[in-house]
């Protein structure tokens, strides 16, 4: 894999200057910032980042549309930097398509874990269809980076990738909320059932012929989902 490119848009220049050294201290050399929403998608659009950390208040906008902007373009993984730690707000930042969502105050190096977090789970080089388990209309290669759907790619972010593996490695079992958080997220529970529903909302658009009657991912009351094949 190619040397990951990140990009930084915070309007103070000294957190971003905290946050490049931790991600320089873990082997990433690629960095560029940026300090408003118009310099941050011109940035985006020359230097094309594997990966984004946006702040979400800018001097000429929110975060939340340049993420926005960028998603019109690429399912680059994108995390988001707030002092609003309302779960409304991380709600917000989810379904517009964000990756993660980071509380100021916070430690440079836990950006810089979660960075490498989530590049682990997405390839970022251009290779042919690698071996697959096929479930049903899914196919999922054997390092689990990416599903396909009758032999097309699905367009997806990281934790969506992870979500529907999770379903594939467990076919028409149910998978409570708490399983899945785990498993996809890395972290305890503690009641994040929110963020769960959000993102299998997100993926049910993608992968469902129509969301709101889903065929595949089906909410089973009370205990969690199933991906029924």
């Amino acid at each position: 894999m190619e040397q990951p490119r990140i990009l930084i848009v915070d309007d103070e220049q000294d957190l971003c200057t905290l946050i490049q050294r931790a991600l320089e201290k873990e082997g990433f050399k690629e960095i560029r910032t940026a300090h408003t929403l118009k310099e941050g998608f011109d940035v985006f659009e020359t230097f094309h980042p594997h990966l984004a950390i946006l702040d979400v208040m800018l001097p000429d906008g929110e975060g939340y549309q340049l993420c926005q902007q960028m998603r019109a373009h690429s399912n680059i993984p994108i995390l988001f930097l707030s002092a609003k730690s309302e779960e409304v707000d991380k709600l917000l930042g989810l379904a517009i398509g964000g990756d993660d969502y980071i509380t100021k105050p916070f430690s440079p190096k836990e950006v810089a874990f979660r960075v490498k977090a989530q590049l682990r789970r997405v390839s970022m080089m251009e290779a042919p269809m690698p071996e697959t388990t096929t479930i049903g209309p899914f196919q999922m290669n054997e390092d689990e980076t990416e599903v396909y759907v009758n032999g097309e790619r699905l367009e997806l972010t990281a934790k969506e990738v992870g979500l529907l593996a999770c379903f594939l490695r467990n076919p028409n079992r149910i998978l409570s909320k708490e399983t899945l958080f785990t498993q996809v997220w890395g972290e305890s529970f503690f009641g994040s059932d929110n963020t769960v529903m959000v993102h299998i909302r997100r993926l049910r658009e993608k992968i469902e012929p129509n969301p709101s009657a889903p065929t595949y991912i089906k909410t089973v009351k009370g205990l969690g989902y199933r991906l029924t094949v």
